[in-house]
C-alpha cells in the first residue's frame, strides 16, 4: 500500500476479474497512504465509480486534477459518473471540457453521445457517435454505441450493419433483434450504453 503505481497496477487487474470491491479497498488504502497522489486519486475514483460508489468516486475525482491543470481522462470519468446519476447537462459541460483538451478523443465523444441517448436528444447523439466512430482510435465499443442509437432511431438494419463490423453476423443480427424487443418493452435506455468510464 506504500507503492501507489503497484496499487494502482494490482487494483487493475483486479477489476479486470471483476472483484471490483478488492480493487477500491486496495486503492482506499493506498491512497490513504499517499494522500497528494493524483494518479492514484485517478484510480480510486474509477474504482469507486466502477463500484456504483458515485458521490463517493465523484469527490475523489475533484481532487484527482486541479483547475489550473486539468486531466481529460478524470473529466471523462466525472461526465460517466454524473450521467450515472441522471445529471446529464453536468456530465455534457464535463465532457465538452474533455475535448477542450483532447479534441475528437474517442471514448470522450462517444459518451457524450450516450449522454445525448439519456436524454432523449437521438439527433445529437448520432452526429457525436457518428464523429466519434469516425476518429482512427475508436474501438469496437464506439460502433456499438452507434448501432444501439440507430436502433434507436429505428433504422435496424443499418444499426446491424454496422454492428456487423466487430460482431459475427449471427450475433450483431441477434443484439438488433434483442434491441428491437427493449423498445417494444420500452426498455431502460441507460442499461443499454456502454460509458467508458476507464478510458
Amino acid at each position: 500500500p506504500n507503492d501507489g503505481d503497484v496499487a494502482i497496477a494490482y487494483a487493475r487487474e483486479l477489476r479486470a476479474n471483476d472483484q471490483r470491491a478488492q480493487a477500491v479497498a486496495v486503492l482506499e488504502q493506498a491512497s490513504i497512504r499517499n494522500p497528494s497522489s493524483m494518479p492514484l486519486l485517478g484510480a480510486y475514483g474509477r474504482a469507486l465509480a466502477d463500484a456504483g460508489q458515485y458521490q463517493q468516486a465523484l469527490s475523489t475525482l475533484e481532487r484527482a486534477h486541479t483547475p489550473d491543470n486539468p486531466d481529460w481522462r478524470i473529466l471523462n470519468v466525472q461526465g460517466a459518473v454524473l450521467d450515472q446519476m441522471g445529471r446529464h447537462p453536468e456530465a455534457q459541460r464535463h465532457y465538452a471540457s474533455a475535448l477542450k483538451i483532447m479534441p475528437n478523443q474517442a471514448s470522450v465523444l462517444s459518451n457524450l453521445g450516450l449522454s445525448y441517448m439519456l436524454t432523449k436528444d437521438l439527433k445529437n447523439a448520432e452526429a457525436t457517435l457518428k464523429r466519434a466512430a469516425a476518429q482512427p482510435n475508436a474501438g469496437p465499443r464506439v460502433r456499438q454505441n452507434l448501432a444501439l442509437v440507430v436502433s434507436l432511431l429505428g433504422r435496424f438494419d443499418e444499426a446491424e450493419k454496422i454492428a456487423s463490423a466487430d460482431l459475427p453476423e449471427s450475433e450483431a443480427a441477434a443484439n438488433v433483434a434483442y434491441l428491437r424487443q427493449m423498445l417494444a418493452q420500452k426498455g431502460d435506455w441507460k442499461k443499454m450504453g456502454r460509458a467508458y468510464a476507464t478510458p
